[in-house]
């Protein structure tokens, strides 16, 4: 139900856009977020946006330098990611979680996920 896009090779300091597109699942009531995962760590949460009011939360690694925002009439979830640094290499996956947001970051809460893109920063 989510097919996550956008991931590629920058170099540090460069930009990317993630997109997250929904299907078969109504939207509007879902917390959306993007977790990433390097191998023999645990997945991180670094960003969520909220069902309804849309509030936004992020993790102090990607503060001021990432934006998460979702287009309903598209069924997406975005993450502009600025100023990359060679530890945001990683695999990143979006998330869908049919409640608040309260506890974004724990993965167990999620519903459905993404099948990751890489995103490799790197000169």
């Amino acid at each position: 139900q989510l097919q996550a896009s956008g991931g590629g090779l920058v170099q540090p300091g460069g930009s990317l856009r993630l997109s997250c597109t929904a299907s078969r699942i109504t939207f509007r009531y879902y917390s959306m977020s993007w977790f990433r995962q390097v191998p023999g760590k645990e997945r991180e949460g670094i960003s969520c946006i909220t069902s309804g009011d849309g509030n936004t939360k992020y993790a102090d690694s990607v503060k001021g330098r990432f934006t998460i925002s979702r287009d309903s009439a598209k069924n997406t979830v975005y993450l502009q990611m600025n100023n990359l640094k060679p530890e945001d290499t990683a695999v990143y996956y979006c998330a869908a979680d049919y409640s608040d947001g309260a506890a974004w970051d724990r993965p167990l809460i999620y519903d459905y996920w993404g099948q990751g893109t890489l995103v490799t920063v790197s000169s």
